[in-house]
């Protein structure tokens, strides 16, 4: 396996669990920790968890066992409320319980998490946080269905990235235990359950240890010999009393909480807290956001303080419950102002929640409240709506923001969309690696994308040592309309969560979309462009493109590269089910023979492919040596048989059009 620097926001010492270094997505890391820790899921399938339940069933279906030898157990439940009752049942016979939900789903499940958290069962339900449907349905991004369950008495704890939703999963499950207190681990749905990333997943006797055996952790309260009562029905002069009476349990959360970060941070070399900071030493003004929007701006703030001298810092609260009040004040009260940017919006509320908190928070430490360090006075606070339903936050968008923040202005904006109270952009920076090499592609039905983009990531970390980023606009491609994916290369981690601006290979499986709009925005001068063609004539191809595009190509100084893949995958595909699928991966020929990572480390065209199949196996192997064979194929034809636009004929046929003009 590959091995370089840890991604940016992890040591880089010599911890004892350094962790195994992978290429996944956010479901990919919660799999893979709760098929080794827990003893079963109950879950009902809803976008964007569905690949965790699919994956957790499918190591079920392989026989797999836990770290203690238990074989595990997968419960498909009727509705999202039955699968949150049968996690319930679970655990109260004892044993070790996971559930994946999101939206509606977690929503539907409202009544059962409070009866779950009253009965004091430890367990740790993962959720891709996504947009509630209100004026349509949305399947993205969103914080709404977390925020509507906010108060049922769970701990809650929010992900900036892949890595982390997979870390605080292990740590999640260990202070749930200790505090009888259950847990949701929160994380981005689609921008964090989807997107492909350079991590490392925590080794199986670090889990084992850090856990420890459920038969040893938890009780079964469904013994016939040993019962307890839990549920009953009470009247007026018990409820409160038992209600009042599990403040004891809240009280252990916060030391439990901060002592599980500690020791996985010394164990693993990722460190954790209730709050994460980013440059806030002396910083004047601030971002606070939950989720990945967080690690987007740490990005942004790295770039204003290099190339403005800029004093702007970030805040990313990890944990939501137990609302982190004193950290908060701690890490934010001597800024000028700060802009709390949330996932989601409550007109009718004085502020949306994060907000509403943080001023109560402050509140609190200005009247000098008990637990809380006094302070003199309380910094601007200004609210912010971004990122409903996956739309990007992208950096100018947050360069905004400090803009906004270090004039005065209104206490509420929005972000990225065309209202009278959204900020203004004027700056779009590369906030990217410096080294860095990204794609955009565009497709129609998909053409394979989505495995190809996975596929490409992981052959691309393991080739070249890189770190990697990739995800899809998903939700057109299984309805034949167009897709786009996105793709990002850089010797650290990636940190911008949203579609990147600056490109340098736009690849053009659906030649059409030149015809609908401007697909070329943002490539970088020298950079590439594949285009899926029929024809084999470079004079013919040049003449088919639009006026636009010429214009944009040759002032780019663009390289022009096309090929046939339709054909080669006609022609090697085993089956015909399998041509548009291989159609998407003989563009991973087309761009290992783009990227300029080969000739930067001299890798021959014969390490080359053997890295390529090696690859191909970890997708496609379980199906045959065929199937292997026929997609290394793709990808070597779409490599050896790409041709490039000469220059004579760019040039000669851009001087004809603009004398033709």
């Amino acid at each position: 396996m590959t091995k370089h620097a840890a991604p940016k926001g992890q040591t880089a010492t010599n911890p004892e669990f350094p962790g195994i270094q992978v290429t996944t997505d956010g479901s990919g890391g919660i799999v893979w920790g709760e098929t080794a820790i827990s003893q079963s899921a109950c879950a009902y399938p809803i976008t964007p968890t569905t690949n965790m339940g699919v994956s957790f069933a499918a190591a079920v279906a392989n026989g797999k066992k836990n770290l203690w030898g238990d074989t595990l157990l997968f419960l498909e439940a009727e509705s999202e409320h039955s699968s949150a009752s049968s996690s319930e049942g679970f655990a109260l016979a004892g044993g070790r319980v996971s559930n994946f939900t999101s939206g509606q789903g977690l929503i539907l499940m409202k009544e059962v998490l409070y009866v779950i958290s009253g009965k004091r069962l430890p367990v740790v339900f993962n959720i891709g946080a996504r947009a509630m449907t209100s004026q349509s349905l949305n399947i993205h991004a969103g914080h709404d269905d977390v925020m509507g369950v906010a108060d049922v008495g769970w701990g809650m704890v929010f992900a900036r990235n892949a890595q982390e939703t997979t870390d605080l999963n292990i740590i999640c499950r260990r202070v749930a235990e200790e505090t009888h207190t259950p847990f949701m681990n929160v994380q981005d749905g689609f921008l964090t359950t989807h997107t492909l990333e350079t991590i490392r997943l925590p080794e199986e006797e670090l889990m084992k240890r850090f856990v420890g055996s459920p038969a040893e952790k938890l009780k079964a309260l469904f013994d016939p010999i040993a019962g307890t009562m839990a549920g009953v029905v009470t009247n007026q002069d018990a409820y409160m009393r038992g209600k009042i009476a599990q403040r004891a349990y809240y009280e252990k959360i916060t030391p439990a909480l901060r002592a599980a970060m500690a020791d996985w941070g010394r164990l693993t070399g990722r460190n954790y807290g209730l709050v994460g900071s980013h440059r806030m030493e002396d910083a004047e003004y601030a971002i606070v956001a939950l989720g990945s929007t967080a690690e987007t701006a740490e990005a942004v703030v790295d770039h204003l303080r290099e190339t403005r001298g800029m004093k702007v810092g970030v805040v990313h609260p990890y944990a939501f419950r137990p609302f982190p009040a004193e950290d908060l004040v701690q890490a934010l009260k001597n800024v000028k102002a700060m802009a709390v940017i949330e996932r989601l919006d409550i007109p009718l509320a004085d502020s949306n929640p994060l907000t509403a908190e943080l001023k109560a928070a402050f509140s609190d430490a200005l009247t000098g409240a008990p637990g809380m360090m006094p302070i003199s006075r309380i910094p601007a606070i200004v609210s912010g709506v971004a990122g409903l339903g996956s739309r990007d936050v992208r950096p100018g968008d947050l360069v905004a923001v400090f803009e906004h923040l270090a004039a005065g202005q209104r206490r509420f904006f929005t972000l990225n969309v065309d209202h009278p109270t959204a900020l203004p952009v004027v700056d779009s920076p590369d906030i990217r690696p410096k080294g860095s090499f990204s794609m955009r592609g565009y497709s129609i039905g998909g053409f394979g994308s989505v495995t190809t983009n996975k596929v490409i990531a992981t052959v691309s970390e393991d080739l070249f040592g890189v770190s990697v980023q990739a995800n899809s606009l998903y939700g057109s491609e299984k309805k034949g309309l167009p897709t786009n994916y996105y793709l990002t290369l850089g010797p650290e981690r990636i940190r911008a969560h949203c579609e990147m601006e600056q490109v340098d290979l736009i690849s053009l499986n659906d030649a059409n979309a030149m015809f609908h709009g401007n697909p070329f925005y943002g490539l970088s001068k020298g950079g590439a462009v594949f285009i899926q063609s029929h024809t084999t004539d470079p004079a013919q191809l040049w003449e088919w493109i639009p006026g636009y595009a010429k214009e944009i190509l040759l002032e780019r100084q663009a390289r022009v590269f096309y090929v046939d893949t339709q054909k080669i995958a006609t022609e090697e595909a085993v089956r015909p089910d399998l041509i548009i699928r291989m159609q998407g991966i003989a563009l991973l020929g087309v761009f290992l023979k783009v990227v300029p990572y080969p000739a930067r480390q001299n890798i021959s065209e014969q390490a080359l492919f053997e890295g390529v199949k090696k690859g191909l196996v970890k997708y496609f192997g379980s199906q045959s040596e065929k199937v292997v064979n026929a997609n290394l194929r793709c990808v070597e034809r779409g490599y050896q048989e790409l041709k490039e636009l000469p220059q004579e004929v760019m040039t000669g046929a851009g001087k004809k059009m603009k004398s033709a003009v």
